[in-house]
């Protein structure tokens, strides 16, 4: 008989800088199934500065990446107990965002940027977040295939929705591209797409355009 227990876990994030909670954005950033938060956040590191505060939360199932030594990546989940690693996911998110925002006076803009496995991760998480979303930027990736449309169209109403692809990326397919197309027109909301010569990675030059927007 298979059973489980709830029991308190400690979970890795890396922030871009000790706040002081007068930022006027914060930036979480979910990193792609492999990586790690501390190497995944230096690729914004061109852009930390005293009004933003980036936070980078680490997936908690850890492996090898080859064999059984070397180095370790992390991952949002694995098909193995799937149900039970999202639910630990929001309820990890959830107070990790509120353990910040509560020490805010005045609420700061919330971006939010997935790649790869991690934009399946945060739109499955911010489509039933409590909090607004300003921005959503889905990376190498898209929305999730179970996040729940309804709670996403009411979620993502007033939120900009940004779909970036490299044009030589091995990873997506077309039949991946036709889902989101699907999802997209499900929501009933239009999302701006925005490709770049380049693979499976983070372009600077797009990440500097994003970041240029208020």
């Amino acid at each position: 008989m298979k059973k489980s227990i709830k029991f308190e876990y400690e979970a890795h994030y890396v922030v871009s800088k000790e706040p002081d909670f007068r930022e006027r954005e914060i930036w979480l950033l979910f990193h792609g199934y492999g990586q790690l938060a501390e190497f995944f956040i230096r690729k914004f590191q061109p852009f930390f500065d005293g009004n933003r505060l980036f936070i980078a939360p680490e997936g908690t199932n850890y492996a090898y990446l080859k064999d059984f030594q070397g180095r370790v990546g992390a991952n949002w989940m694995t098909r193995h107990e799937r149900e039970k690693a999202i639910e630990n996911n929001h309820r990890y998110l959830d107070e990790l965002m509120e353990s910040y925002l509560r020490k805010f006076e005045k609420k700061p803009k919330i971006k939010i940027l997935g790649f790869s496995q991690g934009a399946a991760t945060a739109t499955r998480w911010a489509s039933r977040w409590s909090g607004q979303v300003d921005s959503l930027i889905l990376w190498a990736g898209g929305f999730a295939h179970d996040m729940q449309l309804e709670d996403a169209r009411g979620k993502f109403a007033q939120t900009s929705l940004k779909l970036v692809l490299g044009t030589q990326d091995e990873l997506i397919t077309l039949e991946s591209i036709e889902k989101q197309e699907e999802l997209i027109r499900s929501l009933g909301k239009s999302i701006e797409k925005i490709t770049f010569e380049g693979g499976h990675e983070l372009d600077t030059e797009i990440l500097k355009m994003m970041m240029e927007v208020k």
